[in-house]
């Protein structure tokens, strides 16, 4: 494999406003709405990103015959410090499943879990 395994992501959500209110306050950022290139009726935000810098983007997706919650990736959001996003959960209508916690040499993490029922972590250097 030439490059990182992870090119993009997408995150599940029953609620597109709840969901896209949720991230956009815990992380600080602002979505931007995909165009549909298939017609079919599903419902894109994406995160922002920039292709020439190191890791994967993606997007909230509200699609018939797919829930929110229950499969079994997770994926991890870049900080500088994963308290201030980790604070910033509960009052967005989300919950904290695992607190800022040392991962040894590799950082910190914390693991939130979203309005829609997603698991979800943060992660950062210090």
């Amino acid at each position: 494999m030439e490059n990182n395994p992870v090119t993009w992501f997408e995150i599940y959500v029953d609620d597109m406003e709840r969901a896209k209110k949720f991230y956009q306050t815990v992380l600080g950022i602002s979505l931007e709405k995909l165009v549909d290139p298939t017609g079919s009726g599903v419902e894109m935000w994406s995160f922002p990103s920039d292709m020439e810098r190191y890791g994967a983007t993606g997007a909230l997706v509200k699609m018939e015959g797919f829930s929110a919650g229950g499969n079994s990736t997770l994926v991890y959001f870049g900080c500088e410090d994963c308290a201030t996003e980790e604070s910033r959960a509960e009052k967005a209508g989300g919950q904290i499943h695992q607190a800022k916690m040392s991962i040894g040499e590799y950082g910190y993490v914390s693991i939130i879990i979203d309005t829609e029922g997603n698991m979800f972590g943060l992660h950062s250097g210090g």
